[in-house]
């Protein structure tokens, strides 16, 4: 380790050689931050009649009180992590928002959770940018759709694991003692990060770009700087504004969705643990892994635009399924439904994580990565379930408690044709972009 840290070229070969650990790692940490993150969902029912709360509040808690810290201190964060090191600053974050998630466990009230979800919104903001920054450097682009596919199963088996333990411990010993649970094992994780992982070079996977920024290295750019270069990025705009109403209606979705099932459908927490949550969970990762894979295949053959295309066409597929699983009222359909739409609606993460390294600066990389998290969860993981909290207690007086929130997640689900389109947009711009560099060829 001594040499690897002197030597470049043994420092290279040991990132390489470790990349596979490295990105299993990576993904562990974002599985462990989605786990905590969503905790709240399946728990929703038991902590209202608990603490006393409203929709509005738990909203809040799910949402906007997680996602403004989470999303304002990830440019800080990203700024950091693209000058110094990578590694520490995700095992450090990691162990934080672990023990906020914990000490949620302890609240006997709305403020004091409101509090330890603030934490774990802080916590967990030195997790992804940084994240986005080692796998790109990792992997070279004709393999980074699928790495990052891999990594964003985090997502899909975070949820998933989260509902099925979370309601598994909650049906048996309350949700006190589910969220603590949840929490502790990161802190191990996190010595575990610090420990084995390796800090890779900056551009160690695009050869020709460290080789220019390595011969002009100049000062990092400013947070500024980076916002007006992905805004005049034309793609990167659309790619943005694509996955941040995507994930809005997923954040609400997601957060709401086990208390639909039990609402409107009358499905148990125990139910919706352990039939909702696996189905989450297998089809999640078939989703995700299988739409990278598609995603670099697609590119290789047509061209990194057939990407954006292919995410928009999978949406087009979900968005049916989606609209019947929250219109039915057959459990059967329902679970069939949920599946389909699973199955088509989770491949948009890696791909579009892939696109958006692709095109940032290699100084900047984590910068983007941090930009493009502050709209999906300023935006998404913020105003999603906030506004549906909020918008089915306002419809309790025209459709009555039991429906309330299922009309009011119909209509973020309406929002999805807005989101496809921004995906089409941003592939006719790729593909102009690849023909006039063909054309000067």
């Amino acid at each position: 380790m001594i040499l690897a840290a002197t030597d470049p070229e043994i420092a290279d070969t040991l990132a390489i050689r470790r990349r596979t650990l490295t990105l299993a790692l990576l993904t562990l940490v974002y599985f462990f931050s989605y786990m905590d993150r969503q905790i709240l969902s399946i728990l929703v029912e038991l902590i209202k009649a608990d603490l006393k709360l409203s929709d509005t509040q738990m909203g809040m808690l799910g949402g906007l009180a997680f996602a403004v810290f989470y999303a304002g201190l990830g440019i800080p964060v990203a700024r950091l992590a693209d000058r110094s090191n990578r590694r520490n600053i995700i095992a450090v974050s990691l162990a934080l928002w672990s023990l906020m998630t914990a000490l949620c466990g302890l609240a006997q009230n709305f403020f004091q959770l409101l509090l330890a979800r603030i934490g774990v919104g802080v916590g967990e903001a030195g997790s992804s940018p940084p994240s986005h920054s080692i796998i790109a450097d990792l992997y070279p682009v004709e393999k980074r759709a699928s790495a990052m596919a891999i990594y964003t199963l985090g997502v899909v088996l975070g949820g998933g694991f989260g509902t099925m333990l979370g309601g598994a411990l909650a049906s048996h010993y309350g949700w006190r003692v589910a969220i603590i649970a949840i929490g502790i094992p990161g802190l191990v994780l996190a010595l575990v990060v610090r420990l084995f992982m390796v800090e890779p070079r900056r551009g160690l996977s695009d050869a020709a770009r460290a080789v220019d920024a390595a011969r002009h290295p100049g000062e990092v750019p400013g947070i500024w700087s980076a916002f007006g270069d992905m805004w005049r990025d034309a793609a990167a705009r659309h790619l943005v504004l694509a996955v941040t109403l995507t994930s809005l209606i997923g954040y609400a979705t997601t957060y709401w969705g086990p208390s639909y099932l039990q609402r409107s459908l009358g499905f148990s927490v125990g139910q919706v643990a352990l039939i909702i949550a696996p189905i989450a969970a297998v089809l999640g990762t078939v989703s995700g892994v299988g739409g990278g894979r598609v995603a670099d295949w697609a590119a290789k053959r047509w061209g990194i635009h057939a990407q954006s295309w292919m995410v928009g066409l999978l949406k087009c597929a979900a968005l049916p399924f989606t609209v019947l699983f929250f219109t039915t009222d057959s459990p059967a359909i329902a679970i069939a439904a949920y599946a389909c739409t699973t199955l088509f609606a989770n491949s948009y993460l890696g791909p579009t994580f892939a696109m958006l390294q692709g095109l940032a600066p290699l100084r900047m990389r984590a910068l983007w990565a941090a930009i493009t998290l502050l709209a999906i969860n300023l935006i998404g993981l913020g105003l999603g379930p906030t506004s549906i909290g909020a918008l089915s207690d306002a419809l309790v007086p025209y459709v009555g408690k039991a429906d309330s929130l299922r009309w009011a997640l119909v209509a973020v689900v309406a929002l999805t044709p807005w989101a496809i389109f921004h995906y089409w947009r941003a592939g006719v711009i790729l593909k102009r972009r690849q023909e006039q560099v063909t054309a000067a060829t």
